[in-house]
């Protein structure tokens, strides 16, 4: 059963993207970032190019030829990807196909509508017996 860990209060969803995905991969896992708004995911890539000097996280856009040597791949809606280990949601939506997954990370900011969609996918995951944990971005 898919593991869902829930991180809300996020200051800035693209930066902490970028360092939760560094920490996934450098663990040894592949991982998806789901959104619905592409504007987002071209944010994100290029955030990935940049944000750190020292790493180099090899991305590609779901669909991409590379999309299945690739580490970490950025699909937009539903689209098919090649690995299932880690799912990292930006979107307000539970992603269609998350139960493939090892594990979910569902990413919620501190805005009124984001936080009142994530209340609504916690409250979806909860009542169909998925593994919960709650974070919050800043908090040990």
């Amino acid at each position: 059963m898919t593991r869902i860990d829930f991180h809300s209060d996020v200051a800035d969803k693209i930066a902490y993207t970028c360092r939760l995905t560094r920490k996934a991969w450098a663990a040894g896992c592949k991982v998806v970032v789901h959104s619905t708004d592409e504007v987002q995911l071209k944010q994100l890539d290029e955030a990935l190019w940049t944000f750190s000097a020292q790493d180099f996280l090899p991305h590609v856009m779901a669909g991409d030829a590379l999309a299945t040597r690739t580490p970490v791949i950025l699909a937009h809606g539903n689209q098919e990807v090649p690995h299932h280990d880690v799912l990292i949601n930006l979107s307000p939506t539970t992603p269609e196909h998350f139960a493939r997954f090892q594990r979910l990370f569902e990413i919620v900011s501190s805005s009124e509508p984001d936080k009142l969609a994530g209340r609504e996918r916690f409250r979806f995951y909860k009542e169909r017996g998925y593994p919960l944990e709650h974070h919050v971005a800043g908090k040990s």
